[in-house]
């Protein structure tokens, strides 16, 4: 069976990526205008000291499924300024009424918020589907 590499034996200081991978996902959320509790339920629903501390360390050694949740709501981001025209466009598109399949009418931003790693991974991969 196939076993992921540490982050240390593939070279990446685990310390400095989780770092980076949090200034990122705050920048990301502030942009998207989202709230605390939204912040922790992306990020995989931490104890709250825990989300604090990292919100306000912006430093930390992260799980694979933190990082993993990162990732994706980085690609959603980026994906959103590719697809849309403006960065105000961009950066609303999670908070509005969506019809596409698999949304039912409601905001990206409720898929995303299911708790569920397929949620982030679902809008993923239907902006990606998007860009072609």
């Amino acid at each position: 069976m196939y076993q992921p590499r540490s982050l240390e034996r593939s070279g990446f200081d685990p310390d400095e990526l989780g770092a980076t991978a949090l200034t990122a996902f705050f920048n990301i959320t502030a942009a998207w205008r989202l709230g605390a509790e939204e912040e922790r339920v992306l990020l995989g629903s931490p104890p709250r000291s825990t989300f604090f501390k990292w919100k306000s360390d912006r430093a930390a050694r992260l799980s694979a499924d933190t990082l993993e949740r990162i990732s994706y709501v980085m690609g959603i981001y980026k994906a959103l300024h590719i697809l849309l025209p403006t960065q105000e466009m961009a950066d609303a598109w999670v908070k509005k009424p969506n019809t596409a399949p698999g949304f039912g009418g409601k905001p990206a931003l409720e898929r995303m918020l299911g708790g569920r790693v397929v949620d982030l991974a679902d809008v993923r991969r239907y902006l990606d589907a998007q860009r072609g």
